[in-house]
């Protein structure tokens, strides 16, 4: 019995020993989190403020890493390069992770996705066509070319040497030959570490491979890992959006037409406002996008033609000239030869806002034209044929009410009960001679 009993004993105890040993792994597990944060789009300067916060929180949180979703066509490469710094910088491994599908991680989104301390595709995704072009969107002259490409080469060899020799070959014909590629083919060549459909399938990917993170080596525990999505706030969100040339196009029209009206109706705030904080985003707009300065040029002459047909109405005919100087501002302003696609704007979209536009101005011209025609009404006499309606019975007097303010009146109809209609007929100092509308 005794035998038995120590026998017992000692298992219990191994028992302990065990529990005591799993319990803290398992505890350590269940508190591991993931931050994952999603670019997508062309890159901005809204889009760098968000992964910097995104790695400056996972930092704070004790992150296992960051995954940074990335879905993008291109952009600035002084963009491109601060993001790759924050990535260098960032004291938390960052994954980027090409996602989801139908995604692209096209032109500087190439040198992000190597930047990386580690890179993902999901399926059906593409990466690659990384040649540079102008600040407007233009194709740089021979010269400028060659120097931009050996730059971005040499970039991009710096990235990829740890990736092998393929990846380093694949990475220089991105730059060199605009050459795109599957996730499959990335994969073959080393370009990336991992394919996975979602992020928690990364995650079990991710778990136990090792990164460098600012020259030290650190081994991913990733297995049940919590994922916690940090979106944009809404500031980033508006300034992102703001820099689609449709969007840009648009406020500009907008901030202009309401500039007009305070300009023409002064007094008021409210169109003043909205026309300053219009044309303050636009001009923002301007500075991320590739345009050609002609097109606004154009589109300024446009405004400026509606305005000249307000006060010296032409019965249209300044207008149809401004419409027309509308809509190839913003073709030109957008559009010019070699602009990547994210930096064009819709046709259609610019038909819609200049018929708009030029329907906005015409209806006001319209109106100009009639104001001018219209024999000149000032004082008592411009209250006659007014309609007023009554407030106190008048009999025969009593008050109506009349543009906003209230009158003595005298019915020359018999008694009128308030509340009905009457019709002004003469005027007599301060006292008004009504009766009853017809």
């Amino acid at each position: 019995m005794q035998s038995k009993g120590l026998w017992v004993s000692r298992w219990m105890l191994l028992l302990g020993l065990l529990l005591a040993f799993i319990a803290p792994v398992r505890a350590e597990d269940a508190g591991r989190s993931v931050l994952l944060i999603e670019a997508e789009g062309p890159l901005t300067p809204a889009m760098v403020s968000y992964i910097q916060r995104g790695v400056r929180t996972a930092e704070e949180r004790g992150a296992e890493a960051m995954i940074l979703r990335l879905d993008t066509p291109g952009g600035q490469i002084d963009l491109m390069n601060e993001i790759i710094q924050v990535i260098r910088e960032s004291r938390v491994p960052v994954v980027v992770y090409v996602a989801p599908r139908g995604a692209i991680a096209g032109s500087a989104g190439t040198l992000i996705t190597l930047a990386g301390h580690a890179a993902a595709m999901a399926p059906e995704t593409a990466i690659g066509a990384a040649s540079p072009v102008g600040g407007s969107g233009e194709d740089l002259d021979k010269t400028l070319e060659r120097k931009a490409k050996e730059a971005l080469k040499a970039q991009a060899r710096g990235l990829a040497e740890r990736r092998g020799e393929k990846a380093v070959e694949l990475a220089e014909a991105a730059i060199e030959e605009a050459k795109a590629v599957s996730a499959s083919e990335a994969l073959e060549a080393g370009l990336v570490d991992f394919i996975a459909d979602d992020p928690e399938e990364l995650l079990a990917r991710l778990d136990g491979f090792t990164v460098q993170v600012q020259g030290e080596e650190r081994v991913l525990h990733t297995a049940g890992a919590r994922i916690e999505r940090l979106p944009m706030n809404p500031i980033e969100q508006l300034l992102h959006v703001v820099v689609n040339p449709n969007v840009v196009f648009l406020l500009f029209t907008i901030g202009v037409q309401a500039i007009l009206i305070e300009i023409s109706s002064p007094g008021g705030w409210v169109a003043g406002f909205i026309g300053v904080v219009c044309l303050a985003l636009g001009v923002y707009g301007i500075g991320v996008l590739p345009v050609n300065w002609l097109g606004l040029i154009f589109i300024i002459v446009a405004f400026v033609l509606f305005v000249l047909d307000v006060k010296a109405p032409t019965h249209g005919a300044l207008t149809a000239a401004g419409i027309a100087s509308l809509v190839a501002g913003a073709l030109i302003l957008f559009n010019s030869a070699g602009a990547p696609s994210y930096a064009r704007v819709s046709v259609p979209f610019v038909l819609g806002v200049a018929v708009t536009t030029s329907a906005f101005f015409l209806f006001i011209v319209t109106k100009a034209i009639q104001a001018q025609r219209a024999p000149a009404m000032t004082g008592a006499q411009g209250l006659v044929g007014a309609t007023a309606r009554v407030r106190s019975e008048l009999n025969p007097q009593g008050t109506v009410f009349l543009m906003g303010e209230y009158w003595t009146a005298e019915a020359e109809d018999g008694p009128i009960p308030a509340g009905e209609e009457v019709e002004v007929v003469g005027v007599e100092g301060i006292r008004l001679r009504v009766r009853r509308k017809q």
